[in-house]
């Protein structure tokens, strides 16, 4: 989820309502520039390629998602999927194995959200899925550790079979939040990490305002998942914005989604 406190002003004309995001509508303090080469396997992957950023080896793209350059070289086909809609949508990259335990770790210096990422656990279990999420002191198979930059926090999808194994959370960025803010941010980057796309890719507008944007299908498709709603949902767990002080727990049609898949 990409970092920053923006103004709805700085994109739609209208109150000083300040949000913050899975995305930030600015750019790395000092962004190291994408080559159009690049842009153009992150489009052909089923991505936007607007916005794209490096961090450390992996590009950033849609705010929170990282791609390695492993990954950018696969073949669209058994990649990452693209958005059409405001559907609750998946990757073709699922964990497999279930039932399954996914153990989650938190840095140390993170420890200020023990009880978000509690919270955000709880989320989970509490739907009873394949999928059982369990914490452990270190080493999780989903391990929380801190970063910085554009971004509040970010994660990948699942590779093999198992989930992306890192989140990481921006602290310095998230400093001051309420727990549930976080543990909806946390919930989120979990939602990546086990497949799931951004509700809202179609039309962003719905959580982060601004202008709707539509990237087209790059001839590769998407995954609707089957229940869920083929209109706007501006209430799921997997929207790319989230307001300042906001709460976001699983809304019936995001119960429908990760019931289906886990």
């Amino acid at each position: 989820m990409r970092k920053t406190i923006f103004t709805l002003s700085a994109v739609v004309a209208v109150c000083l309502l300040t949000l913050f995001a899975c995305r930030k509508n600015v750019k790395s303090d000092s962004p190291s520039k994408v080559s159009d080469e690049a842009l153009t396997k992150i489009y052909n992957l089923g991505f936007s390629n607007k916005d794209v950023f490096v961090d450390g080896n992996d590009y950033i793209v849609e705010g929170d998602i990282r791609i390695s350059e492993a990954e950018l070289n696969q073949k669209a086909d058994v990649s990452l999927l693209r958005v059409a809609g405001e559907e609750q949508y998946r990757t073709t990259n699922l964990v497999t194995g279930l039932p399954r335990t996914i153990t989650v770790s938190l840095a140390s210096a993170l420890s200020t959200w023990s009880t978000a990422l509690n919270t955000c656990i709880s989320r989970y279990n509490a739907l009873g899925l394949r999928i059982t999420f369990t914490r452990v002191s270190s080493g999780g198979n989903i391990q929380i550790v801190n970063g910085s930059g554009s971004f509040l926090a970010s994660s990948g999808f699942p590779s093999g079979g198992n989930a992306y194994n890192r989140v990481i959370l921006n602290s310095s960025a998230v400093a001051g939040q309420p727990n549930n803010t976080v543990a909806s941010i946390l919930a989120h980057e979990i939602g990546h990490c086990i497949g799931f796309r951004h509700t809202d890719y179609f039309n962003r507008a719905y959580s982060c305002g601004g202008s709707a944007v539509n990237e087209g299908s790059a001839g590769v498709g998407a995954i609707n998942i089957p229940g869920t709603p083929t209109g706007a949902d501006p209430n799921s767990w997997m929207l790319s914005c989230i307001g300042s002080g906001q709460n976001r727990p699983f809304n019936a049609n995001d119960v429908t989604a990760l019931n289906y898949l886990y």
